[in-house]
């Protein structure tokens, strides 16, 4: 049997060769880049880019798939290019260790089919999703996923439609003043933040971070970013095999 058979029952064999042709470029590596860049290994998309800047570090094991205590003082991207290539070892896994910033997003987007924006700093991710648009990729972008407890009220809403979360909030006024106001889908929660997280200043103290300033702790938990990692997943799929 072969490693993507049971994908293919699924799909078909025609979406499973769109997957391996296929480019994805996954933008963060937190709880919910993890995930969705797993999942598409797992499915078979041929070639996938990894971004992120950071380390493994020991609060990451709560609900990162490559932090492990063996991989604690890492490169984020290169701990999950190693435990994507032993999924599939015929994927071609590139890396770039940096921010996804403005001197570099026009390198990075060269040649992609389409992003997953899990970038949690707002301005790499609202420059990225301007870009998407500007560049006509298509994207599927989350917003925040912690300090919320219930899985049931995340879905997915073009970004206009989105409410409460502090994050689609921010994007949605900073996109507004670059003339987009629709047509980005975005998965996020509709569920108050718990109060750690549930004033104006705490909703922005970690989203207007820059590069290398240091950011508050959150409270998180796996289960949360790994379904909104996972229906990302589901979402380039889908729309690869035009099941959306």
């Amino acid at each position: 049997m072969k490693q993507f058979s049971r994908t293919e029952l699924l799909f078909g064999k025609e979406a499973i060769e769109i997957f391996q042709k296929t480019t994805v470029a996954v933008m963060g590596l937190g709880g919910v880049g993890s995930y969705a860049a797993e999942a598409l290994a797992r499915s078979g998309i041929g070639s996938i880019l990894l971004v992120d800047f950071d380390t493994i570090s020991l609060s990451n094991l709560n609900r990162q798939l490559p932090a492990l205590h063996s991989t604690i003082g890492k490169m984020k991207t290169e701990a999950m290019r190693d435990r994507l290539l032993d999924i599939n070892p015929k994927a071609k896994i590139d890396i770039y260790s940096d921010f996804c910033a403005h001197e570099s997003r026009d390198f990075l987007l060269e040649n992609i089919d389409f992003v997953v924006d899990a970038i949690d700093s707002l301005g790499p991710k609202t420059g990225l999703l301007e870009s998407c648009v500007r560049k006509d990729i298509p994207v599927i972008s989350s917003m925040g996923a912690a300090c919320k407890f219930d899985p049931s009220k995340i879905e997915l809403v073009d970004i206009s439609k989105s409410k409460i979360c502090p994050l689609a909030k921010k994007v949605r006024k900073y996109l507004h003043r670059r003339g987009i106001d629709k047509g980005i889908p975005v998965i996020y929660s509709y569920e108050k933040p718990i109060p750690q997280f549930d004033h104006e200043a705490g909703a922005g103290e970690e989203w207007i971070s820059g590069r290398g300033r240091k950011r508050g702790t959150l409270a998180s938990v796996v289960y949360l970013p790994a379904i909104m990692g996972m229906w990302a997943a589901s979402y380039v799929l889908r729309k690869l095999a035009g099941k959306l």
